[in-house]
């Protein structure tokens, strides 16, 4: 009996229109593709762009003609179409919307009507950052979305995942190795929606993956610790677990991740300035060890280079110039 073929590896690209394509997307988006391409798989393009109050008008038009510029191809997106469209997720209201029904029914989503101060006057300990703890005030107090509404307010209850009974995740990530979370202990219950309409991105990224048959997701390792929840939401649905690889960002010398206080490192910028794309292919594959330094190089020239091993497992410090 002959063996059945392997899988054919599947993988995507997720830019967001909140604003330009810069030097620390440009990086994860290349080892996604050289990841992908480097073993003759398929990529899938998608524009998440949920996030409705911080999306800049063209910026889905711009991050498309700098991927494309920097030597970036995919096999299925919003340009070009597809069997598993459409690939911006505004489109996908529905699929989301149908999916909480689903967990809902199931007693895996509750509507919340906790503002952020409830829940920040509701913390045990001092937190850091945006992550805080919800302890599920608001799960078994409605019967129906609708009754959250009418004591809201005027505001909008949002969705939450019941990970009142679900037991520790482990993943081992292909880069980062072996992580394991209780999503309950870290951060409870976690929101699936903002309102009725609104899916984030812990849902949305989830229902889009299996639906795109994505089986192998490379990102920055500031998602590492949001994956448990999406595997719980996985779990939940029934949809099958991608492999993961979470790769270090790029960060400034101050070592926090690149913004505007670093200087421009928009890829527009650059184009603008006639730099070429090898020489932002070049110093971005120096990082991971694939090139010498100031070497100019394509994307597809890096293919027999592509080695997701040589990546250090530190962030890469940018603090340097390209003309």
């Amino acid at each position: 009996m002959a063996e059945a073929s392997p899988k054919k590896i599947v993988g995507r690209l997720a830019p967001s229109p909140t604003g330009a394509l810069h030097l620390g997307n440009a990086r994860t988006f290349m080892i996604a593709w050289l990841n992908v391409r480097s073993q003759g798989g398929k990529l899938v393009l998608r524009m998440e762009d949920l996030d409705h109050p911080k999306n800049k008008a063209g910026a889905d038009r711009q991050a498309l003609e700098d991927l494309r510029w920097l030597g970036f191809d995919w096999d299925e997106g919003p340009d070009i179409g597809g069997a598993n469209g459409p690939y911006v997720q505004t489109r996908r209201i529905e699929i989301y919307r149908q999916a909480v029904t689903k967990l809902s029914e199931c007693g895996l989503a509750y509507p919340c009507i906790c503002t952020r101060r409830d829940i920040d006057a509701g913390q045990s300990a001092p937190h850091e950052g945006e992550m805080l703890h919800y302890k599920g005030t608001c799960r078994n107090r409605f019967k129906t979305y609708s009754e959250a509404l009418l004591t809201a307010n005027g505001r909008l209850p949002a969705w939450r995942f019941n990970t009142g009974t679900s037991a520790p995740i482990q993943i081992n990530d292909l880069f980062a190795g072996k992580y394991e979370q209780d999503v309950a202990k870290y951060c409870g219950d976690f929101v699936l929606a903002r309102d009725a309409d609104g899916a984030g991105y812990m849902l949305a990224s989830v229902l889009d993956d299996a639906a795109m048959g994505i089986t192998e997701i490379v990102r920055g390792d500031d998602l590492l610790s949001a994956t448990p929840a999406q595997i719980l939401i996985a779990n939940a649905l029934k949809l099958p677990i991608p492999s993961y690889i979470h790769v270090p960002l790029v960060v400034g010398a101050d070592g926090k991740r690149l913004a505007k206080r670093h200087g421009d490192t928009k890829i527009s910028t650059y184009r603008e300035a006639g730099v070429k794309p090898e020489q932002i292919i070049g110093a971005l594959a120096a990082s991971c060890g694939w090139a010498d330094e100031d070497e100019q190089i394509s994307l597809n020239a890096l293919l027999p280079r592509y080695n997701l091993h040589t990546i250090p497992h530190k962030p890469f410090v940018w603090d340097r110039e390209l003309n």
